[in-house]
């Protein structure tokens, strides 16, 4: 029943698109002076014209059903892989440059020949149709954050520091210590996830190498924890902004859009967000800046591990994994020796002691 009633409507449009053919082609003969039937021109060339589209139409019906439902499907696939932010501002593109094109169409509608101002109309209508729906798309990081700017209350203008976002890279998840840190509240919120940043982690947490794997699933674990354990504003940041193609320059970019921080511990990308003028909060400058001192001349017991890349050098470590370089300390590996610190590198990467076996200086004193 459906079927014979969608068959009756495309018979009807078929009707109605062959009356409208005809019509134009009295017009074009009317402006030449030509007759193709002495009498009755307008009436038999719309029946003719009608008739044949309903035809038409009616024979090929169910091919334009079924073209249609295929259609229609194709077109809801699509439209549910593009994110509703998309669709949304794409919308407000649509509208916009709607409104443009019949703000400058209005002229040519006035032009003596009617199918002239026909063509121009409708192309200008498309032109600013596509131009609203990819310039709104292409700009909506810019749009969106124009928006949230304007929402801001007036008297909440000199409380924007406090809710500066704080954007987690993957290293930072992995390394786990991002938890106690917010725990203490030393961090505020809001927590922003992006989501290109979860399926980097969901990536290292299927790898096929163990080491890998157990650092994804680590970095999940912590994020899990934040969630559940914490009393902090945690969001997730759907867009994956495809089109940027490194994770770094995404962070960049969205602490840039979101005008936030990025919380790192890489030590490369602190360098690049330097550059580029984006605020970082690298975790091993605080780690090293709450460490405590340890100053040139304090002696400590340590156990040499390995030997060092220079020539009679030896490699030990503090608990906290701070590397101890030890002057003379190759002749040592593997046992446990009194060192005296000479001196303390602190870089942003971490910190490293050079020391010198204790026996060593009382042989120089």
């Amino acid at each position: 029943m459906l079927k014979r009633l969608v068959r009756g409507l495309l018979t009807l449009m078929g009707v109605g698109m062959g009356v409208g053919i005809a019509f134009a082609i009295n017009f074009i003969l009317d402006e030449f002076n030509l007759y193709i039937f002495p009498q009755y021109q307008k009436l038999l060339l719309t029946i003719i014209c009608g008739l044949l589209m309903g035809i038409v139409f009616f024979i090929s019906s169910y091919r334009i059903m079924k073209g249609t439902y295929a259609f229609l499907k194709w077109a809801e696939g699509k439209l549910s892989e593009v994110p509703m932010h998309d669709i949304f501002f794409g919308s407000i593109g649509l509208i916009v440059g709607l409104v443009i094109a019949f703000l400058i169409s209005d002229p040519f509608r006035n032009i003596g020949l009617t199918w002239v101002s026909i063509t121009l109309t409708i192309g200008i209508y498309l032109l600013f149709g596509y131009l609203g729906i990819n310039i709104a798309v292409k700009r909506r990081e810019e749009l969106a954050s124009l928006l949230l700017f304007r929402r801001q209350p007036k008297e909440k203008a000199g409380k924007r520091d406090a809710r500066i976002p704080k954007v987690l890279d993957t290293s930072v998840i992995i390394d786990g210590r991002i938890f106690d840190i917010c725990k203490t509240g030393f961090i505020e919120g809001p927590i922003i996830i992006p989501s290109f940043v979860l399926e980097e982690l969901r990536h290292i947490a299927d790898s096929s190498d163990s080491l890998k794997r157990n650092r994804g699933r680590r970095g999940l674990d912590v994020l899990n924890r934040i969630q559940k354990e914490l009393d902090i504003e945690v969001e997730i940041y759907d867009d994956n902004m495809d089109e940027v193609n490194e994770v770094d320059s995404k962070l960049l970019k969205l602490g840039q859009m979101l005008n936030g921080k990025v919380v790192t511990n890489d030590f490369n990308l602190n360098k690049v967000a330097e550059l580029q003028g984006v605020p970082v909060l690298n975790i091993n400058d605080l780690a090293n800046a709450v460490k405590p001192i340890v100053l040139p001349g304090e002696e400590m017991e340590v156990q040499v591990i390995k030997d060092g890349k220079e020539t009679g050098q030896g490699v030990a470590y503090l608990d906290d994994g701070t590397m101890i370089v030890v002057d003379g300390g190759k002749k040592h590996v593997g046992e446990t020796i009194e060192v005296l610190v000479t001196s303390v590198l602190q870089t942003s990467a971490g910190r490293m002691i050079f020391a010198k076996p204790k026996e060593l200086d009382k042989i120089v004193s």
